[in-house]
């Protein structure tokens, strides 16, 4: 399957770094957003993920392996590299919409940039009539909401005026569940917590391999490993929390067990860690 994948300008993405012309496997599950080689199948589909930055990479692949897809973007196991796109060659394939005014619409009558909705006055929307920014539905005037008629912030549910309400005709401010039960806490303020913080700096979907502890297969598939000592390794989910738990201190583990309504059985269905006996009551 052909598609596009955008770069940072040192093409590299997530920490890996990619060559034209190369083919990469990437070992083990590919899942959406967690593990394999991401890409969009449309060029403007691209810009939902990274900013329209003229100094980014883009290029063209082959999605040559397992393949999984979820609206816009897919997944693969296998990658080949095929060719740089100029921007000349992007803004061509992006701005396939009639009388839009901005970068990268493929609606109508768009003003903004990177709109793929129609009659859209903001930027980033995929829905109708939004004038706000990021919006995923339909006549939104605030910012990045998912759902439709909404004029607050980061609403995925209709016509509400507050701020992060997956319901109806709200006005005031939402609260977060943790393990499926209320808090009193706002999305902010949960963000703020000292066990969000150790998850938030110390997780990570990718290890790097020593060329020393590499095993033959690993030789095989990162023959890059004799100039460069190694290869980075892209984990699954639950290896990178396990990762992570092998790494931080017994300090950091308790601010996470800390967590309001910490469960411990569904601690371990999500992450795979198995809290010993003792270790949180």
């Amino acid at each position: 399957m052909k598609g596009y994948k955008v770069f940072n300008n040192d093409w590299t993405c997530r920490g890996f770094e990619y060559k034209l012309g190369k083919t990469y496997v990437h070992e083990g599950t590919i899942n959406l957003c967690e593990t394999g080689f991401h890409f969009c199948k449309r060029a403007i589909d691209c810009f939902n993920y990274y900013e329209f930055d003229s100094s980014n990479k883009v290029a063209e692949i082959e999605a040559v392996g397992k393949i999984k897809t979820d609206g816009t973007k897919s997944v693969t196991d296998k990658i080949t590299i095929i060719r740089e796109l100029s921007w000349h060659e992007v803004l061509d394939l992006v701005n396939i919409g009639k009388n839009c005014t901005g970068i990268g619409n493929s609606g109508y009558r768009n003003s903004g940039n990177c709109n793929s909705g129609d009659y859209n006055s903001g930027d980033c929307n995929s829905g109708d009539y939004n004038s706000g920014d990021y919006n995923s539905g339909d006549c939104n005037s605030g910012n990045y909401n998912s759902g439709d008629y909404n004029s607050g912030n980061y609403n995925s549910g209709y016509f509400n005026s507050g701020y992060r309400n997956s319901g109806f005709f709200c006005t005031g401010t939402a609260t977060v569940n943790f393990f499926d039960k209320p808090t009193n806490l706002s999305f902010m303020q949960a963000r703020l917590l000292n066990g969000m913080h150790v998850i938030c700096d110390n997780y990570k979907n990718n290890i790097w391999i020593n060329s020393e502890t590499m095993n033959e297969t690993e030789k095989k598939l990162h023959p890059e490993y004799k100039t460069t000592g190694g290869y980075l390794k892209v984990l699954d989910y639950k290896e990178a929390w396990k990762a992570m738990w092998g790494e931080i201190t017994e300090a950091q583990k308790q601010s996470i067990m800390d967590l309001p309504n910490f469960d411990k059985n569904k601690f371990f269905k999500i992450t795979g860690i198995q809290i010993k006996e003792g270790e949180k009551e």
